[in-house]
């Protein structure tokens, strides 16, 4: 055997690096580490360290692994794909595997092999992957090993979005704010990531029979494990967790290896030593400062936008103090009389933020304030705003928006713009006339912020600080194109594989974050749009990388203030100081010392949607109950609901109940278009004496029932969650399933046609290709007319064949009957918007269209938006309840879609209408609303109205929603003082 070749596996992944070295069979040798992103570095390594088995022997070598393509070219070394590696080794050691569900750093895939080999991966995102996991666990102030041990004494999982990491990320971070447990934080995590392989990877294929699951993931997190085993509900013989599951691919790369030609060991050191250091040829920038001059000149202009300090030692009078609670990090500000700052503190949140702020204020009592300094006031802004306030009884806060806008205004009372960019945040305000014009918000995702610069330099071993400063100087910064951060981390991943050095990624990487907030964010033609006076804040903005590729991009200087991470803590204390009133309620040092807090979920029984809530307790006996979406768990006998057509309409919906003595039942998924015709078919067949069974409103749980069969993770929300739908209709042993394609929806004369979306009209069809559920039942879609009740009839007469014979008399009766019921359904829709106007105005609160598709009633697809809006004081109407109170519009783009028109009109109504605000809620995927949005905000700002879009999918929390709404609410109290301000002026 001494002369024999052994086998060499060699998989460099996108996180880590493992070596196996066979004998036979045999595993005589592995490790596995990371690399830090230095690939060729650490397999040299890694190399180096097995000699003691391989030295003067002749080997047979192969390299795989998502970052091994590069290094095998350059060392002129087989390579193996990984699919191939992994099927070379369950061949080999485990044939009766139906499948492989690999996890890596940041490559997921699962390998079908029963029925014929097929293979899916993850293309450009890492979401549910490990890099995810070590992310969240970063988030949480915890190691992954505490993250896993945490998980395994959880209580309850709280739905997290699986389609993508950042976007799980933005669910993950207002949990932890309102004290949400990490034990149940982890576990929800590890589900999220089960969900995500589920839904993104398997795209409608079945993960069942023996499962072999492979990967540092699945080795390490025994949570993680439980997680598939409980969603997958797999028997102990089905769920195999090898003991070498690290070095599978490495494993299988040298059983691939076998049939290639070997060479000594020192010639495949050799071959790898040879790579190192070496560079391609890639897309760069120019860099970011070409000398030590120009730096300095930096420096010195972004010096003069300094926040006055005074000591407080020797400083007596008032004071006031804000505290920004943000996504990842805490701020406190203690200004004085004449706004200089007295103290400041900015640090993460550590994953308990209400520990961090108590902490703080004990700091402050102890260490700055003495006898001659008072708090007259203090207010709280940022994510845990609600929280903090309760908790230790501040005098009020502010939505985050508005408190930037304080401390912007601040330093440039001219700004007529703001950028603010920070963990997860990215906040776009324009200003007109000293009030904010219109708010833009990144929504449900993370791309470009300052967590992923921080997450990616501690992946390369490094602090951000340190991290920028390698970027300064860059002689060639990498062009990583301005995309989701998720394809930006794969641009990085190829400039690694590359070459590219440390300095040059850093460099390049902030010139993308940039150009992700001009470009995909505020999505500026030009830069020129953005302003002439800008103010840019936020933690990611000390970063002068960023602030210089900002200024490069833009063509002009910008105002950074020395405290731009402390911006929102500062203008809540300038809030505070505006607001005073006496002394302040803020907790004192003795009640303080006493201080505690505790938090439990709990679920809302206050109506149908049963909210998850996270009930809070403190020493003092108060409560604070967070994630409710309106007013029942805390108002009790006060609660007043306002008037609201989303429930109006769910609630006639509601109405269309089943009759059991009909002898032959019908299914209708309640989805998409359903919303809008569900009158109009439960009229029809109940004519017909068929019982008419809808599914009912849409849950999370209703969605994870469905979505095994979803075959692309690309469609929107409400066309992915029609799945679960069916599949609940199927186990209520209903007749047949009835979900027809319509080609147009209902003629409504004021558009230029009236087509249903593509997604709306045809999605039965790809329901009936890909669910296996359906095999055998009956499932009715056809293509319909609705358009032409003679052709309907006709249509029907052989379409509902399978459901009996009905003469032509009985089917035109039925259309009839349908029609009637339709037109009297859509009159009492404008009925009640009328009423609501009325009762709003003698009310006196505001009111806010809130304009989407008729599917968007759906308490899961709008995660109860519509009660956010409530329990911020608007009535709510929808689009097609008050389309008709103006003249038909004109737009600017081709109008051929029904419920495009009903949205343009009802956002000329909101322009035309004084005590009218617009708010557009649009679906994740929905190309069409790439059109809407743009018409109905130009509709909106020619009339000078605020225009706010709202972009939902299946992220439950509602805090970038809330921050969104309540800066709209700002808005307009803004606007209204200066309007008051400028008649007093004039009077």
């Amino acid at each position: 055997m001494e002369n024999e070749a052994l086998l060499l596996g060699i998989d460099v992944g996108s996180t880590t690096v493992k070596i196996a070295v066979l004998e036979g069979d045999r595993l005589i040798h592995a490790r596995y580490e990371r690399h830090m992103s230095q690939v060729r570095q650490k397999t040299l390594e890694l190399l180096k360290d097995a000699s003691s088995v391989l030295s003067g022997r002749s080997v047979r070598v192969a390299i795989s692994g998502s970052a091994g393509m590069g290094l095998a070219k350059a060392a002129g070394l087989p390579f193996v794909q990984e699919v191939f590696a992994t099927y070379a080794l369950v061949r080999r050691e485990a044939p009766d595997t139906d499948i492989v569900i690999e996890l890596g750093g940041e490559d997921a895939k699962i390998i079908y092999f029963k029925g014929g080999i097929d293979e899916r991966m993850n293309g450009t995102c890492a979401g549910g992957t490990g890099a995810f996991i070590d992310q969240m666990a970063t988030l949480l102030h915890v190691t992954p090993d505490e993250l896993d041990r945490l998980s395994l004494e959880h209580k309850t999982v709280y739905p997290i979005a699986s389609r993508c990491g950042v976007f799980a990320k933005t669910d993950i971070q207002p949990l932890l704010n309102q004290g949400v447990s990490k034990a149940d934080l982890a576990a929800s995590i590890y589900y999220s990531v089960v969900n995500q392989t589920i839904a993104g990877l398997a795209q409608g294929r079945k993960l069942e029979g023996r499962i072999m699951f492979l990967g540092g993931p699945l080795h390490y997190d025994l949570g993680l494990r439980q997680a598939f085993i409980d969603v997958l509900k797999l028997s102990p013989e089905n769920a195999v967790f090898p003991e070498d599951a690290l070095y599978s691919v490495a494993k299988g790369a040298a059983i691939y290896s076998e049939s290639g030609d070997a060479v000594s060991y020192e010639d495949a050191v050799s071959a790898v030593e040879k790579t190192v250091g070496k560079e391609s040829v890639l897309a760069n920038l120019p860099p970011l400062f070409a000398t030590e001059e120009d730096f300095r000149a930096f420096e010195e202009r972004h010096a003069k936008s300094t926040l006055p300090k005074k000591d407080p030692a020797t400083y007596r009078g008032d004071a006031y103090l804000g505290i920004d609670c943000g996504s990842t990090t805490t701020k406190l500000v203690l200004i004085s009389e004449d706004e200089e700052l007295l103290w400041s503190y900015y640090s993460s949140n550590k994953g308990n933020p209400v520990d961090v702020v108590r902490a703080q204020l004990c700091t402050l009592y102890d260490e700055v304030l003495g006898d001659g300094i008072r708090i007259r006031g203090c207010m709280a802004t940022g994510y845990g705003e609600e929280l903090c306030r309760h908790a230790f009884h501040l005098d009020g806060g502010l939505v985050e928006t508005m408190a930037h806008l304080m401390g912007a205004r601040h330093f440039c009372p001219e700004v007529d713009f703001i950028l603010d960019i920070g963990g997860q945040d990215i906040k776009c305000m324009k200003v007109k006339n000293g009030a904010i014009d219109s708010i833009m918000l990144n929504e449900a995702c993370s791309s470009g912020c300052g967590s992923f610069i921080e997450t990616f330099a501690a992946a390369m071993g490094y602090g951000a600080e340190e991290f920028a400063r390698l970027g300064l100087f860059a002689d060639a910064p990498v062009e990583l194109g301005s995309r989701c951060t998720v394809f930006m981390n794969s641009s990085i991943k190829q400039a690694q594989k590359d070459g590219a050095s440390v300095e040059n990624i850093s460099a390049g990487l902030s010139v993308s974050v940039i150009k992700n907030a001009i470009y995909k964010v505020i999505r500026a033609n030009s830069p020129e749009e953005l302003g002439e006076h800008i103010v840019v804040q936020g933690g990611t903005f000390l970063n002068n990388a960023v602030l210089r590729s900002f200024e490069m991009e833009i063509g002009h200087p910008v105002i950074r203030p020395d405290c731009a991470g402390l911006m929102g803590a500062f203008g809540a204390a300038l809030y505070a100081k505006e607001c005073r009133k006496g002394e302040s309620t803020l907790l004192t040092r003795e009640e303080l010392a006493s201080f505690h807090h505790t938090s439990k979920p709990a679920v809302c029984k206050g109506c149908t949607n049963h909210c998850s809530i996270t009930v809070n307790k403190f020493s003092d006996g108060k409560t604070y109950v967070s994630g409710n979406k309106c007013e029942r768990m805390t108002g009790g006998a006060t609660y007043r609901p306002l008037p609201n057509l989303y429930r109006f309409k769910r609630e006639k919906l509601s109405a269309l109940v089943h009759k059991a003595d009909r002898p032959v039942t019908v299914g209708i998924p309640l989805t998409l278009g359903v919303y809008d015709l569900a009158p109009f078919w439960y009229a029809l067949f109940d004519s017909l004496g068929l019982g008419v069974k809808f599914s009912g409103f849409s849950t999370r749980a209703l969605y994870a029932l469905g979505q095994d069969s979803i075959p692309s993770d690309t469609a929107c929300y409400p066309a992915k969650i029609m799945h679960g739908h069916i599949e609940k209709l199927l186990s209520e042993n209903v007749d047949a399933i009835f979900a027809p394609c319509l080609s147009y929806n209902v003629e409504e004369g004021r558009g230029d046609n009236h087509y249903n979306c593509p997604v709306v009209a045809y999605y039965p069809e790809l329901i009936r290709d890909n669910m296996e559920s359906l095999r055998g039942k009956k499932f009715l879609y056809p293509y319909l007319n609705i358009n032409d009740r003679r052709e309907l009839v006709r249509e029907l007469s052989y379409e509902l064949a399978p459901l009996g014979q009905f003469s032509k008399k009985e089917l035109s009766r039925a259309v009839k009957a349908a029609y009637a019921a339709y037109e009297a359904y859509e009159a009492s829709v404008r009925e009640e918007g009328e009423r609501a106007l009325r009762e709003a105005r003698e009310m006196g609160c505001r009111i806010m269209v809130l304009a989407g598709r008729p599917y968007h009633i759906d308490p899961e697809i709008s995660h109860g938006i519509d009660q956010l809006a409530e329990k911020l004081g608007f009535a709510v109407v929808t689009e097609d309840s008050v389309y008709h109170l103006t003249s038909p519009i004109k737009v600017n783009v081709l109008n051929q879609w029904t419920y495009h028109t009903r949205l343009y009109n009802a956002a000329k109504f909101a322009g035309e209408t004084e005590d009218v605000e617009f708010v557009q809620l649009v679906s994740f995927g929905c190309g069409l609303d790439a059109i809407t949005t743009d018409e109905a905000r130009a509709i909106l700002e020619r009339r000078g109205k605020l225009y706010t879009q709202i972009k939902i999918d299946e992220i439950t929390n509602l805090g970038a929603v809330a921050i969104r709404l309540r800066s709209l609410v700002g808005a307009v109290e803004m606007r209204e003082r200066n309007a008051e301000s400028g008649k007093g002026e004039n009077g």
